[in-house]
């Protein structure tokens, strides 16, 4: 399954979900919750204040009709999708007894329900975050206090599993700049994939990260992919430049 670059603007919660293509086959995003554990600045998702999901029965109808349109990969986001360990779970089985693909996005603080997953063969592929290095920068990244100690077991447990996964570094101004490159390049050293991501002002709430980005930003974008390629062969630059 390869990355998907939309170029589109944040989806709204009240529609969960996105159509794209990947592959040649009809790829779907499914926003199953809009509450997400962390509070990134750059991140629209931190203006959903009440933390709901979507029910399970309706899921499955909408799982169901997905399948009569001829969906190939359905994407489980949110918000954090794994917040819900039986939520997850329990639709991924749904999906993979329906003979469709399943990818996960995460953004690793829930490493206990990842392997669940892995180990169940309830995932075809996983998308996951890593929003900083792993140091005092990543609760700046995330606008909280984040258990270190649950990504880096996320990012083990994909490292060592058969399962195919992506690490995904959203390269936002102030948070990411060429140490932070190598840092994390770093810690994944020898992944599978790693994609680095435009920063999109458009989906900040916080008006620092709401300010348009100029040529030097894109020249500094790709200054950081030549970095990534260091420690991940397969690095994948999404953006426009």
């Amino acid at each position: 399954m390869q990355g998907v670059n939309t170029n589109k603007k944040p989806k709204q919660a009240s529609d969960p979900f996105t159509f794209l293509k990947a592959g040649g086959k009809k790829f779907v995003n499914f926003a199953i919750t809009n509450f997400c554990n962390a509070k990134c600045k750059y991140c629209s998702f931190h203006l959903e204040r009440n933390k709901t999901y979507v029910k399970y029965e309706d899921a499955c109808r909408a799982i169901d009709y997905l399948i009569d349109i001829n969906t190939g990969v359905l994407a489980l986001t949110g918000g954090e999708p794994l917040c819900d360990e039986q939520e997850a779970a329990q639709l991924c089985k749904k999906i993979k007894k329906l003979g469709l693909l399943v990818k996960v996005d995460t953004n690793g603080a829930f490493p206990d329900s990842l392997k669940k997953l892995i180990e169940h063969k309830l995932v075809d592929y996983v998308a996951m975050d890593i929003k900083a290095p792993l140091d005092k920068r990543y609760n700046t990244a995330t606008g909280k206090q984040v258990d270190l100690e649950n990504i880096k077991k996320s990012i083990e447990i994909l490292m060592s599993s058969d399962t195919d996964y992506e690490f995904r570094t959203t390269c936002a101004p102030g948070i990411i700049d060429e140490n932070a490159i190598h840092q994390i390049g770093k810690t994944i050293k020898g992944a599978k994939k790693w994609a680095l991501q435009a920063h999109v002002p458009d989906n900040a709430y916080k008006k620092l990260y709401q300010q348009k980005l100029g040529p030097e930003y894109y020249h500094q974008l790709k200054n950081y992919f030549n970095i990534s390629k260091q420690y991940v062969t397969n690095t994948l630059l999404r953006a426009k430049v």
